[in-house]
C-alpha cells in the first residue's frame, strides 16, 4: 500500500504500518505527548507523520487547500457556478458569531486538531528533540526540525490569509488562567511574515532537496524555498500591501528576490517545466502516482487507490467523472471559463480574433483540450479507453406536456466540463482513485517571477517569464506568443493574472489570487481599487452562466435522436486528424444543436431565481468568532467586523 505521504515538500505523513496503530489512536488525543515521543526514532517518526496526518487528511480535492479546514472555494470564483453564504446577496456577515471557526479557542490549550493545537505538537519537537532524543542520531533530529518548521510556517501562513495578523506561539505552553506571558497579542502581519519567513529558512536549511524513494512526499529544501515566494508575493499583493502600486516597493523587490533565489536553486537541484507539448503537460499530472521525482512538482499530496476505511483516497476523479462512467456526474464549466482560454495563436478569445463561442472547441489554446471534455470527445478509462462522451438533451412532448431527456444520462447544464487532472489509465471505480495533488509547481513559481517583475515595472523580463509557460504547452509563437507587448505595469499584471487563471485552472488558485489582489469589488474608502487600475470587471454584479448543448426542434418522444448520426465521432487531441475532426464535429454541432439556457440558473437564490453575486469588502480578511475573543480576552477584533459586544473591530491587517 501507497505511503499516504505530501510529497515533494508537503508532506502528509500518514505510515500504514501496522506498529504504529496504538501510537496513532493515542494520538487522536492531540495534545496528549511526553518524553517518550523521543525514545527512539521509530517513536519520533510515527509522531511527525501523526502531524502530518493532522494537517492534511482532510485534502482530497485541489481545491481544498487551506490548512485543516479543506474547505473548497472554487465556487467563489468564475470556476465553479453556485450561490454560497460570502457571494449570496441575501447575506451580511458583520459579527463575531458569524465568523469562521477555523481559528479554534484559546491558543495553545485546546486539545482538539486546531491551528494552535498543530502548532503546538510542532513546537514540542522543536523545543525538545535536541535535549531529550539522546537515542536518536543528528541527521534525523535536523530533518525532524525540518519539517516542523516546515509546517508551522505552513500553518501560520494559511491563518494570516484568513485572519491577517494572529498570536505568535514558539513554545509549548500550559493554560493558566492567571499567566500574562501566555497572553500573546495579535502579531501585525509583517511580525507574522517574518516569523513565517524565518520558519522557511530554518527547514531550507535543515531538509535536502530531494528524498529517497521510501520517503518521497515529505517536505523539502526545494518547496522552503518556493513557500517563501508564494509568501512574499501574497504579503506584497494590495490586500496586504497599500503600497502596492509603488514600483519601488520594498515588498515586491523582496517577493523577487525571493523568487529568483528559489528558482535558481531549485534549477540547480534538477526541478523545472515539465514537458515540451500538451500531452506532456497532461500528463504530468497523473505520472507514475508519486512513484517517482517529476520535476515540475514542487509540492504535491500523495493518496491511495486502497479500499480500506483508513485509505486516503482522490475525491475529484469521482467529482468530474459523468455519469454514464459511473462518476459522480460531471463539473459543470461555467460559459466565462469555457470563454476565457487564449486561442491557439495566444489571442485574447474574441470575435475579432475569430473566436465563436457556439463552436467553443475550434482553435484554442492546447491545454484547453486538456481541460475540459466536451460532447463527441474522447475521454476513456481502464476498460472502456476509447470512451467518447456526450452531454446534450432534447426536447419531447407527453400529454402531461413538454419534457427533457439527457443522452446517456449525463445531465450537464454546460457544453463543456472539466476533466484536468483526470486518469486515463483506471478503472472507473473512481471514489478510489489514487491520483495525487499537485498543490505547488513550477510553473507557479515561473508566474510569481512574472509578476514581481511586471509589478517592479520590469515589463520585458515579464514578458520573457509568460512566454516560457506558454512556450511548451504548444502555443504559436508568433507576436511572443499571443501575449504581444504591455503598455504598461497594469497590463502586464492583468496578463500575468489572466496567465494564472489558465495555467494553474481548477487547481485551488483562484481564490487566493482573487484575495490578495482584492478583485471582487472595488472600494476606495478601503484602500481598494485593483480593479479599476488593472482595467478588469469586478467579479460582484456578475453571474456564473450555464446553457445546456440542446438538439434542435422537438421531439415525439424520450428516444435520443443522434444514437446512430453520432456514431465514429472521437476527438482526441494526440489524434493526427484532430484538427479535421474539430471541423467535422462543428458541422454536426451546426447541423443538430444549439445552446440553451437551464430552467434554473447556475447561479440563484434556492428558488430557481437567478441573482448577481455580491461580496462583502470585509470578507477578503476574516474577523475571530466569539469564542475566540471570549476565551483570549485580550485580542483585538479585526477592523470591519464587530467583537463580541458588537463594537468595530480596530484590528488593522494593512498596518
Amino acid at each position: 500500500m501507497k505511503r499516504f505521504i505530501y510529497t515533494a515538500a508537503l508532506a502528509l505523513g500518514f505510515l500504514a504500518t501496522s506498529c504504529s496503530d496504538q501510537f496513532l489512536e493515542d494520538k487522536k488525543q492531540y495534545g496528549v505527548f511526553n518524553d517518550d515521543t523521543f525514545e527512539n526514532e521509530a517513536q519520533t517518526g510515527w509522531f511527525i507523520d501523526r502531524l502530518y496526518y493532522d494537517f492534511y487528511s482532510g485534502y482530497k480535492g485541489p481545491g481544498q487547500n487551506i490548512v485543516g479546514l479543506w474547505e473548497d472555494r472554487t465556487a467563489l470564483t468564475e470556476e465553479k457556478g453556485g450561490i454560497s453564504n460570502m457571494i449570496d446577496p441575501s447575506k451580511e456577515f458583520d459579527e463575531s458569531d458569524d465568523c469562521s471557526n477555523y481559528y479554534g479557542t484559546a491558543p495553545a490549550t485546546n486539545i482538539q486538531n486546531n491551528p494552535y493545537t498543530r502548532i503546538r505538537n510542532c513546537n514540542f519537537i522543536i523545543n525538545n528533540i535536541d535535549e531529550i532524543g539522546v537515542n536518536i542520531s543528528d541527521s534525523f533530529k535536523k530533518t525532524a526540525k525540518g519539517q516542523m518548521y516546515f509546517l508551522r510556517g505552513m500553518q501560520y501562513f494559511d491563518l494570516m490569509r484568513m485572519y491577517g495578523g494572529v498570536p505568535i506561539v514558539l513554545e509549548v505552553e500550559n493554560a493558566e488562567v492567571e499567566n500574562p506571558s501566555i497572553k500573546h497579542p495579535r502579531a501585525s502581519v509583517s511580525e507574522l511574515v517574518k516569523q513565517i519567513l524565518l520558519d522557511f529558512d530554518n527547514a531550507a536549511n535543515m531538509l535536502p532537496d530531494k528524498w529517497g524513494d521510501a520517503d518521497r512526499g515529505r517536505f523539502t529544501r526545494a518547496a522552503a524555498l518556493a513557500m517563501k515566494s508564494r509568501v512574499l508575493l501574497t504579503y506584497a499583493s494590495p490586500l496586504f500591501n497599500k503600497d502596492w502600486d509603488n514600483t519601488a516597493n520594498q515588498r515586491w523587490a523582496d517577493a523577487l528576490s525571493a523568487s529568483l533565489t528559489a528558482e535558481t536553486e531549485l534549477t540547480s537541484a534538477g526541478y523545472g517545466l515539465y514537458g515540451n507539448t500538451a500531452k506532456e503537460w497532461n500528463d504530468m499530472f497523473v505520472m507514475d502516482h508519486g512513484k517517482n521525482f517529476c520535476q515540475e512538482v514542487i509540492m504535491v499530496r500523495l493518496l491511495s487507490s486502497g479500499t480500506t476505511n483508513t485509505s486516503e483516497n482522490n475525491g475529484w476523479e469521482n467529482g468530474i467523472r459523468l455519469s454514464s462512467q459511473s462518476g459522480g456526474g460531471g463539473l459543470t464549466a461555467p460559459k466565462e471559463m469555457i470563454d476565457l482560454f487564449p486561442m491557439k495563436d495566444g489571442s485574447r478569445p474574441t470575435v475579432a480574433n475569430g473566436y465563436d463561442d457556439f463552436k467553443f472547441f475550434l482553435d484554442r489554446d492546447p491545454r484547453f483540450y486538456r481541460t475540459f471534455a466536451f460532447s463527441g470527445c474522447k475521454w476513456g478509462y481502464k476498460g472502456v479507453a476509447d470512451d467518447v462522451v456526450w452531454a446534450y438533451r432534447w426536447e419531447y412532448q407527453t400529454q402531461e406536456g413538454t419534457n427533457y431527456n439527457y443522452s446517456d444520462n449525463n445531465n450537464v447544464a454546460s457544453p463543456a466540463f472539466v476533466r484536468k487532472m483526470s486518469d486515463v489509465s483506471v478503472d472507473n471505480t473512481f471514489k478510489y482513485s489514487g491520483t495525487d495533488i499537485l498543490e505547488y509547481r513550477y510553473a507557479e513559481l515561473i508566474l510569481n517571477i512574472a509578476e514581481c517583475y511586471a509589478a517592479t515595472g520590469n515589463t520585458t523580463k515579464c514578458l520573457e517569464y509568460l512566454e516560457k509557460i506558454r512556450n511548451r504547452v504548444g502555443i504559436l509563437s508568433d507576436n511572443h506568443y499571443g501575449l504581444g507587448t504591455f503598455a504598461d505595469k497594469y497590463a502586464a499584471l492583468e496578463a500575468c493574472l489572466y496567465e494564472r487563471r489558465v495555467e494553474l485552472a481548477y487547481e485551488g488558485k483562484r481564490f487566493f489570487d482573487m484575495q490578495r489582489w482584492m478583485l471582487y469589488n472595488d472600494d476606495a474608502a478601503n484602500n481598494n481599487m485593483t480593479c479599476a487600475k488593472l482595467g478588469l470587471a469586478p467579479l460582484n454584479g456578475t453571474h456564473r452562466t450555464g446553457n445546456y448543448l440542446q438538439y434542435k426542434g422537438t421531439l415525439p418522444t424520450d428516444v435520443d435522436p443522434l444514437t446512430a448520426e453520432r456514431a465514429g465521432i472521437s476527438i482526441d487531441p494526440d489524434a493526427e486528424t484532430f484538427e479535421d475532426d474539430l471541423n467535422d464535429l462543428a458541422m454536426f454541432y451546426e447541423n443538430n444543436f444549439v445552446l440553451a439556457d437551464p430552467d434554473t440558473p447556475m447561479d440563484n437564490d434556492g428558488h430557481g431565481v437567478g441573482v448577481d453575486l455580491l461580496w462583502r469588502q470585509r470578507y477578503y480578511i476574516w474577523g475571530l468568532n466569539r469564542t475566540a475573543l471570549a476565551a483570549n480576552t485580550w485580542l483585538t477584533q479585526t477592523k470591519l467586523w464587530k467583537d463580541t459586544n458588537s463594537i468595530d473591530g480596530t484590528f488593522d491587517y494593512q498596518e
